[in-house]
Parts: C-alpha cells; sequence; structure tokens
C-alpha cells in the first residue's frame, strides 16, 4: 500500500520548516503544504486550502506562517502590480514571472540565458545589486482564446 500525497507531504514539509530554523507547527505544516499544491498563492488562497484541514485556524496564523517562511527565505514573495502579494516555494534560482492581465494567472519562467541586459541595471548608482526581478505581463492562452471566441460570435 502506498502512501497518500497528504502523509507523504508532511515529512518533507516537517523538514523543510525545521530546515529553515523554524518550529514545526500544524499551521505552519498545512501553510508549506498549501504552497507546495498551489505555487504563486495569495494569502487568501492558502488561507482557503488550509481551513478544511485545520477548522480552528485563523486568517493572521496563515499571514504569520507566511511572513516567517519570507523573512528566512523558505518561501518567495512576489507583488505583481494591481494583483495581491503571492507567495511561492520556488526560490534562489533569479526565476522571472508571466502575469495575465485579464485572469491574473501566474506562470514561472526561467532566467534569460545568456546576454539579459534587463538584468544589469545601466548605472547602479553605487549599489550591489543581489538580484533583479523581471515580470512579463501579458494574456494567457485561456484568456486570449475566451477573447477571440467572443470577437468571433460578435458578443461586445
Amino acid at each position: 500500500m502506498t502512501a497518500s500525497p497528504a502523509a507523504s507531504a508532511a515529512p518533507a514539509a516537517a523538514a523543510a520548516i525545521r530546515g529553515a530554523g523554524l518550529r514545526v507547527t500544524e499551521s505552519r505544516r498545512a501553510v508549506y503544504e498549501a504552497l507546495v499544491a498551489r505555487p504563486h498563492a495569495s494569502a487568501d488562497d492558502v488561507f482557503a486550502c488550509v481551513l478544511p484541514q485545520l477548522p480552528g485556524t485563523s486568517v493572521q496564523s496563515v499571514y504569520n506562517a507566511l511572513g516567517d517562511f519570507a523573512d528566512v527565505g523558505l518561501a518567495r514573495r512576489i507583488e505583481p502590480a494591481g494583483h495581491p502579494m503571492l507567495f511561492e516555494l520556488r526560490r534562489g534560482d533569479n526565476h522571472h514571472h508571466l502575469v495575465c492581465t485579464e485572469c491574473g494567472a501566474v506562470r514561472d519562467v526561467d532566467c534569460v540565458v545568456g546576454d539579459a541586459p534587463c538584468l544589469a541595471p545601466s548605472d547602479a548608482h553605487g549599489f550591489r545589486v543581489h538580484e533583479a526581478e523581471v515580470t512579463f505581463w501579458g494574456t494567457c492562452d485561456a484568456c486570449a482564446t475566451a477573447e477571440t471566441t467572443t470577437h468571433e460570435e460578435g458578443t461586445p
């Protein structure tokens, strides 16, 4: 008999949380598992995932766990303009994001290999740049298809 995905995720979550120097709590474990299941999740998305597992949890405890994860580098906080703050576990590889201007869908994009002038400022003004954050804005395939279908049908 094989272990359920939730059962196998719990030890991985506990190890990651402990490895980041944090105390393992049920709330933190559930938040971590929600981020595994839903990359680029808002705090509200995470709360919606955690609540069925931990009915007594609060939105504040989810925010606290996400803040703790971001503070110790366990999670990455991304803030696309005009959208709620999002959290993801993929970090440390300087990847970028595609954001749909219609529905807000977010997808990871690996860093450009080779000459990537957008990753180095033309004048650093004395700053020591540690990382660059690039967000590509556009329309996802689902929204573009829906828009095309709507126009073809003559619906405004």
